[in-house]
């Protein structure tokens, strides 16, 4: 792969683990330099940076924090900056995800999804844009299939991914011309780690897509790299990397 983002530097949320280090990965193979957040997951976040490194030393650093706590994300940017000089794209993909039925959602359920999936990305893209402009740099959302048909008993998820595609929208018109801003919208790619998709649930999941099976993380990586690389005159759009199960709901 010829080094398109040679130079450039990179923060991604939740990048860790899962769909994150997909997009890590795919990102700093085509030569970026990444700043890599986690909150939890500190032993994964040392081995991804381990091993980024091992490829390319000193090009991927890594930033803990908890994205509920606002104040602190406006010290993720200037950290990211004093790392590495600059910054040229913001990929929210950090999101907590689980069910709320009506009837038994709770004040904390809204904080914590709401926050995660739309608050933080909202404080982390305002914190970020007099860097971004500099370099006419871009943002990805990472939204949900699901932000346009909602699924059954995840209303606050549902809801809150809606606002994060609304959001997109909005700072496309906002920060435009100097920076571009758009989302990648997963499908069945990975499955919920508290096994609350069963595996006939899986199986109507998969029944749904046009394509008969799941996606892969690699999928939704390749979708983020060609918004940040290859898509100069894209923004305010949405790419659902679903395999046609959103025309299939």
């Amino acid at each position: 792969m010829s080094a398109t983002l040679e130079g450039k530097v990179i923060l991604i949320t939740g990048a860790a683990r899962r769909v994150g280090a997909a997009i890590a990965r795919r990102l700093h193979q085509a030569g970026a330099n990444l700043v890599m957040h986690y909150h939890h997951s500190e032993r994964e976040a040392q081995a991804m940076q381990a091993e980024l490194n091992a490829v390319r030393a000193d090009s991927v650093a890594l930033i803990q924090a908890d994205l509920l706590n606002i104040s602190g994300l406006n010290e993720m940017i200037r950290n990211t900056v004093a790392r590495f000089g600059h910054l040229d794209a913001l990929i929210n993909n950090a999101s907590s995800f689980y069910a709320t039925s009506m009837g038994a959602i709770k004040e904390t359920d809204w904080e914590s999804l709401v926050g995660t999936n739309v608050k933080a990305p909202l404080f982390l893209c305002q914190a970020a844009v007099p860097y971004l402009r500099k370099t006419s740099g871009s943002i990805v959302n990472i939204t949900d299939i699901h932000a346009e048909r909602p699924l059954k008993n995840y209303v606050v998820y549902s809801v809150a991914k809606a606002a994060l595609d609304g959001l997109t929208r909005s700072l496309a018109r906002e920060l435009g011309p100097e920076i571009r801003v758009n989302a990648v919208a997963p499908g069945p790619i990975l499955w919920p780690e508290d096994d609350s998709f069963d595996e006939l649930a899986r199986q109507r999941v998969i029944s749904h897509t046009l394509l008969k099976r799941a996606g892969e993380p690699a999928d939704i990586a390749k979708a983020v790299y060609y918004l940040v690389a290859e898509a100069p005159f894209v923004t305010g759009q949405t790419i659902s990397v679903d395999g046609g199960r959103s025309v299939n709901l």
